[in-house]
Protein backbone atom coordinates (compact mmCIF):
# COMPACT_ATOMS: atom_id res chain seq x y z
CA UNK A 1 0.00 0.00 0.00
CA UNK A 2 1.36 3.41 -0.98
CA UNK A 3 1.62 6.72 0.78
CA UNK A 4 -1.29 9.15 0.70
CA UNK A 5 0.17 11.74 -1.66
CA UNK A 6 -2.32 14.42 -0.57
CA UNK A 7 -0.61 14.43 2.84
CA UNK A 8 2.97 14.22 1.55
CA UNK A 9 5.17 17.31 1.77
CA UNK A 10 7.12 18.30 -1.33
CA UNK A 11 10.75 19.37 -0.70
CA UNK A 12 12.02 22.75 -1.81
CA UNK A 13 14.73 23.51 -4.33
CA UNK A 14 17.56 23.91 -1.78
CA UNK A 15 16.95 20.46 -0.30
CA UNK A 16 16.88 18.97 -3.81
CA UNK A 17 20.14 20.72 -4.69
CA UNK A 18 21.80 19.53 -1.48
CA UNK A 19 20.89 15.91 -2.28
CA UNK A 20 22.21 16.38 -5.83
CA UNK A 21 25.50 17.72 -4.43
CA UNK A 22 25.88 14.73 -2.07
CA UNK A 23 25.11 12.28 -4.87
CA UNK A 24 27.52 14.08 -7.21
CA UNK A 25 30.41 13.36 -4.85
CA UNK A 26 29.48 9.66 -4.82
CA UNK A 27 29.01 9.64 -8.58
CA UNK A 28 32.43 11.15 -9.16
CA UNK A 29 34.06 8.17 -7.47
CA UNK A 30 31.78 5.72 -9.27
CA UNK A 31 32.53 7.29 -12.66
CA UNK A 32 36.28 7.18 -11.99
CA UNK A 33 35.95 3.47 -11.21
CA UNK A 34 33.78 2.89 -14.30
CA UNK A 35 36.35 4.56 -16.56
CA UNK A 36 39.18 2.58 -14.97
CA UNK A 37 37.26 -0.68 -15.51
CA UNK A 38 36.96 0.18 -19.19
CA UNK A 39 40.28 1.86 -19.98
CA UNK A 40 42.72 -0.36 -18.07
CA UNK A 41 41.59 -3.66 -19.65
CA UNK A 42 41.48 -1.97 -23.07
CA UNK A 43 45.03 -0.74 -22.72
CA UNK A 44 46.20 -4.14 -21.44
CA UNK A 45 44.55 -6.04 -24.30
CA UNK A 46 45.36 -3.64 -27.13
CA UNK A 47 48.70 -2.40 -25.84
CA UNK A 48 47.85 1.23 -26.64
CA UNK A 49 46.11 4.09 -24.84
CA UNK A 50 42.33 4.24 -25.06
CA UNK A 51 41.53 6.37 -28.15
CA UNK A 52 39.27 8.86 -26.37
CA UNK A 53 39.92 11.56 -28.96
CA UNK A 54 38.28 9.58 -31.77
CA UNK A 55 34.63 10.66 -32.08
CA UNK A 56 33.16 7.15 -32.07
CA UNK A 57 35.16 6.08 -29.02
CA UNK A 58 34.32 9.30 -27.21
CA UNK A 59 30.61 8.85 -27.97
CA UNK A 60 30.74 5.24 -26.77
CA UNK A 61 32.48 6.31 -23.56
CA UNK A 62 29.91 9.06 -22.95
CA UNK A 63 27.02 6.65 -23.54
CA UNK A 64 28.63 4.15 -21.16
CA UNK A 65 28.99 6.79 -18.45
CA UNK A 66 25.37 7.95 -18.89
CA UNK A 67 24.30 4.32 -18.42
CA UNK A 68 26.45 4.05 -15.28
CA UNK A 69 24.83 7.20 -13.83
CA UNK A 70 21.37 5.94 -14.80
CA UNK A 71 22.04 2.57 -13.21
CA UNK A 72 23.21 4.29 -10.01
CA UNK A 73 19.98 6.27 -9.67
CA UNK A 74 17.66 3.51 -10.89
CA UNK A 75 19.18 1.00 -8.45
CA UNK A 76 18.69 3.25 -5.43
CA UNK A 77 15.24 4.49 -6.49
CA UNK A 78 13.98 0.92 -6.95
CA UNK A 79 15.67 -0.38 -3.77
CA UNK A 80 14.05 1.95 -1.25
CA UNK A 81 13.32 5.13 -3.17
CA UNK A 82 16.40 6.98 -1.95
CA UNK A 83 19.96 7.56 -3.08
CA UNK A 84 22.46 8.19 -0.31
CA UNK A 85 22.17 11.96 -0.87
CA UNK A 86 18.39 11.74 -0.74
CA UNK A 87 18.57 9.74 2.50
CA UNK A 88 20.81 12.40 4.06
CA UNK A 89 18.30 15.12 3.17
CA UNK A 90 15.20 13.02 4.01
CA UNK A 91 13.89 12.75 0.46
CA UNK A 92 12.17 9.78 -1.17
CA UNK A 93 10.96 9.33 -4.71
CA UNK A 94 7.57 7.71 -5.31
CA UNK A 95 5.15 7.36 -8.16
CA UNK A 96 2.26 9.84 -8.26
CA UNK A 97 -0.01 7.15 -6.76
CA UNK A 98 2.29 6.85 -3.71
CA UNK A 99 3.72 3.47 -4.72
CA UNK A 100 7.45 2.73 -4.95
CA UNK A 101 9.20 2.94 -8.30
CA UNK A 102 9.83 -0.12 -10.42
CA UNK A 103 12.65 -0.33 -12.93
CA UNK A 104 10.66 1.16 -15.80
CA UNK A 105 9.58 4.11 -13.64
CA UNK A 106 13.15 4.69 -12.45
CA UNK A 107 14.54 4.73 -16.00
CA UNK A 108 11.70 7.00 -17.14
CA UNK A 109 12.50 9.40 -14.30
CA UNK A 110 16.20 9.31 -15.14
CA UNK A 111 15.53 10.06 -18.81
CA UNK A 112 13.14 12.85 -17.90
CA UNK A 113 15.68 14.29 -15.42
CA UNK A 114 18.34 14.22 -18.13
CA UNK A 115 16.05 16.29 -20.36
CA UNK A 116 15.01 18.52 -17.47
CA UNK A 117 18.57 19.41 -16.51
CA UNK A 118 19.89 19.82 -20.07
CA UNK A 119 18.58 23.38 -20.69
CA UNK A 120 20.72 24.94 -17.92
CA UNK A 121 18.71 23.21 -15.21
CA UNK A 122 15.50 25.04 -16.11
CA UNK A 123 13.46 21.89 -15.59
CA UNK A 124 14.65 21.69 -12.00
CA UNK A 125 14.16 25.41 -11.37
CA UNK A 126 10.58 24.98 -12.56
CA UNK A 127 9.72 23.61 -9.10
CA UNK A 128 9.89 27.23 -7.87
CA UNK A 129 7.01 28.17 -10.19
CA UNK A 130 4.97 24.97 -10.26
CA UNK A 131 1.76 25.06 -8.21
CA UNK A 132 2.66 21.67 -6.65
CA UNK A 133 6.41 22.33 -6.35
CA UNK A 134 7.26 19.75 -9.01
CA UNK A 135 10.11 19.86 -11.52
CA UNK A 136 9.70 18.95 -15.18
CA UNK A 137 11.07 15.46 -14.62
CA UNK A 138 8.57 14.89 -11.80
CA UNK A 139 5.72 15.73 -14.15
CA UNK A 140 7.14 13.90 -17.19
CA UNK A 141 7.82 10.68 -15.29
CA UNK A 142 4.70 10.83 -13.11
CA UNK A 143 6.89 10.54 -10.01
CA UNK A 144 7.67 12.98 -7.24
CA UNK A 145 9.95 13.64 -4.32
CA UNK A 146 8.44 13.67 -0.87
CA UNK A 147 9.90 14.79 2.43
CA UNK A 148 10.41 11.86 4.83
CA UNK A 149 9.44 12.46 8.45
CA UNK A 150 12.22 12.67 11.04
CA UNK A 151 12.74 9.48 13.03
Amino acid sequence: MGIDMTQARVPGLLRRLAAILYDSVLLLGLLMLAVALLVIPYEQLVGAPFPHEEPLHRLALQAYLVLVVGAFFAFFWVRGGQTLGMRSWRLRVLRDDGEPLRWRHAWRRFGAAFLSLAPLGLGLLWCLLDRDGLAWHDRLSRTRLVLVAKR
